[in-house]
């Protein structure tokens, strides 16, 4: 199983970290130790000092496919979840003043929250929002995406073999942020809760 993430794939939220608007789809890979399932509690690392959240929508990947073409796109999802992609920030900003990969600082244990799948809605608009401690601080929808989902398939199987049981972090509105002990965290999918849990 391997965890593909999209970065930069809002407008609004490239700008807020002072990043260029991609031109196409930045990708880059979680190990599967990264998955941090049931609403488990996040404990942040002793490796950083600034973690933040990104919520985004998840595609499941339904079946194998490799060059997949835009017309068959859509066939290779029926599901989606929501995910928080964690990023020690302190350590990405390091690691890309230097020009090296800043896997450490995406990929580490259970740095992709994950609820569980639903049936993707039939509005063609998915709207999605994360709370932190009562207050609403990411505010997304799918139509706002610079690459869409089907764009996103075309573009990875390029390059990857799509397999079944992959996942696909499409990445992430504006508004994201820190993180700190005793935070609480609640994710909803129009308007239903799929994520609910703490920060130690």
């Amino acid at each position: 199983m391997k965890i593909f993430c999209i970065g930069r794939n809002y407008v609004d939220h490239a700008k807020e970290l002072n990043n260029k608007v991609p031109s196409q789809p930045l990708v880059f890979m979680k190990p599967p130790t990264a998955l941090l399932r049931n609403n488990d509690a996040f404990y942040i690392p002793e490796f950083t000092s600034d973690v933040h959240y990104e919520l985004e929508l998840v595609l499941k990947i339904k079946k194998n496919g490799k060059y997949i073409q835009p017309a068959f796109a859509k066939d290779y999802y029926e599901s989606v979840a929501l995910g928080i992609d964690f990023t020690a920030r302190d350590l990405q900003s390091q690691l890309k003043s230097k020009g090296h990969p800043w896997e450490i600082a995406k990929g580490f244990d259970n740095s992709a929250a994950l609820s569980s799948f639903v049936d993707l809605p039939k509005e063609k608009n998915i709207r999605f929002q994360l709370f932190k401690n009562g207050n609403l601080v990411q505010d997304g929808a799918s139509q706002d995406m610079i690459f869409d989902f089907d764009s996103l398939i075309v573009h990875i199987s390029k390059y990857f073999t799509l397999q079944q049981g992959d996942l696909l972090y499409t990445g992430t509105p504006a508004g994201v942020g820190p993180v700190n002990i005793g935070d609480h965290l609640v994710a909803t999918l129009q308007d239903t809760s799929l994520l609910d849990f703490y920060i130690k």
